[in-house]
């Protein structure tokens, strides 16, 4: 038997000026696919070769433009075409949250791609981010659709090998099921869905005794993505029966876990500490240990905001007598860093900071020392020793600020990454990072971890969101 597979991930964020394309990809074929997938070894034990088809991650970004789109699904469906004579199945890695010009999700627009070219009977598994949008033609289009449970996504590469497995079991003993979608009138933003709090935890917990039931193979709750305006936004349900005998069954449990999950509306909430930005500042000063995190949630660069405002470091700036020092990390402004790329440590200048496209990321003018150079490696599931970017890590004369100055938007959320960069992250008071709720090890590093609600392309009020696509009512934007 074979089985072919690929992944397309994009976390579209229509928020940003830029668009996606074809060099904000991490992409690869054939073997280096299966490499950068990870999990061609559960195939290979069940007895299952693996052809890969094309491996496309662009992570946190912009909307994708339609010619950088075209490209990738045209390689997924060339891939189908090719092998379908000798393909048993598909399994997928569709993050679910792109948005491409002209078309709206093409997580969607590659399945249905996909399916009609290999007809309804073929098994395809799907595995995605919890914080992407579904609707029920995608669910109607895979035979097998799971979601990883935690966020920060800590599940995600165990998530992949529990999809393939349950893949490689379907095609051993085949049975006619396919997905059970229910969509909830619920729109949620990731910092409210954090897995080591209440809610989420009792309906992750929950959502594993189902999967202990033999009567069914998966089950899944999706958060959702509101970072684009989309009619298929809000949180949904999916439930994959175990046999085809289980189908009706599988109906049941669905209604059962969207019940459960609806009722537990109100107690969504945003995990630890939050603050508006001068209280969160006032918490990181006052603090008497360190270090202390903030996160600059509305420049969130893991949900596809740019990683360029400069409001949290010009409210640092604003401080008289500031006696904690401070790391920026980073701050993305591609000019800026060219410039300083060209000096050797030790060099003295004068740095404009800030790329000035709004309000959030207007420039500062700065006199500063270059300190060091480094690379910006990947995390969780991507390469750890990959260069996704580069910084210049840089002193304020006179202050005690130090800011990674980038020429790419790549999140800092894992302690290697620092290092990586040549930071000790013990040197420093404060640090300050571009993300949302608060990541796993930085977490256990930080005495005291606070997510500054700041403006930017990823605002945390999700009420406030001007919506125009979304299915209606919707709570909480709509009394329910």
């Amino acid at each position: 038997m074979k089985v072919l597979m690929g992944t397309f991930v994009t976390e579209s964020n229509a928020n940003v000026p830029a668009k996606t394309r074809i060099n904000h990809y991490d992409m690869a074929f054939g073997e280096d696919c299966l490499r950068k997938m990870n999990v061609a070894d559960i195939y290979a034990a069940a007895g299952i070769e693996t052809i890969g088809a094309i491996y496309a991650d662009a992570g946190g970004n912009g909307v994708v433009t339609k010619d950088t789109f075209d490209y990738i699904e045209g390689c997924f469906a060339d891939a189908v075409r090719a092998h379908l004579q000798e393909i048993d199945g598909i399994y997928l890695f569709l993050h679910g949250a792109s948005e491409v010009e002209e078309i709206g999700s093409g997580d969607h627009h590659i399945l249905k791609t996909i399916r009609e070219i290999t007809g309804p009977y073929l098994p395809i598994a799907v595995v995605c981010d919890p914080h992407g949008n579904l609707c029920q033609e995608y669910v109607d289009n895979c035979t097998i659709l799971r979601s990883y449970r935690e966020s920060p996504h800590t599940d995600a590469q165990a998530s992949k090998r529990i999809v393939s497995q349950m893949l490689c079991d379907l095609l051993h003993d085949r049975q006619h099921i396919h997905a059970v979608y229910r969509k909830l009138p619920l729109i949620l933003g990731g910092e409210q869905s954090v897995s080591a709090d209440e809610p989420v935890r009792s309906i992750n917990r929950y959502m594993d005794e189902l999967e202990h039931d033999p009567r069914i193979r998966s089950v899944s709750w999706h958060v959702g993505y509101i970072r684009h305006d989309c009619d298929v936004a809000g949180c949904g349900i999916v439930v994959v029966p175990q046999n085809t005998a289980d189908q009706a069954y599988a109906e049941t449990i669905a209604d059962q876990l969207a019940e459960t999950v609806w009722n537990k509306r109100h107690e969504f909430h945003y995990t630890g500490l939050t603050a508006h930005p001068d209280e969160a500042l006032k918490m990181a000063l006052d603090c008497a240990e360190k270090p202390v995190f903030i996160t600059d949630s509305g420049d969130n660069v893991t949900s596809g905001a740019t990683g360029w405002n400069t409001f949290v470091l010009r409210q640092v700036l604003a401080v008289k007598e500031l006696n904690k020092r401070f790391l920026f990390a980073t701050i993305c402004d591609p000019a800026a860093y060219e410039m300083l790329a060209k000096l050797p440590d030790g060099a003295e200048t004068s740095l404009k900071l800030g790329v000035g496209y709004d309000e959030y990321s207007a420039p500062v003018t700065l006199e500063v020392v270059v300190k060091s150079k480094g690379e910006l490696r990947g995390f969780m599931y991507r390469d750890h020793n990959r260069a996704y970017g580069y910084c210049v890590t840089v002193s304020v004369k006179g202050l005690p600020v130090e800011i990674m100055v980038a020429n790419n938007r790549q999140a800092m959320v894992e302690i290697h990454q620092f290092t990586d960069a040549g930071i000790q992250l013990d040197d420093y008071d404060v640090i300050v990072v571009k993300q949302g709720y608060i990541f796993p090890e930085l977490k256990a590093a930080g005495k005291l971890c606070v997510m500054s609600l700041t403006g930017g392309a990823t605002p945390q009020d999700t009420a406030s969101i001007p919506f125009k696509r979304i299915m209606r009512p919707m709570f909480p934007i709509d009394e329910m």
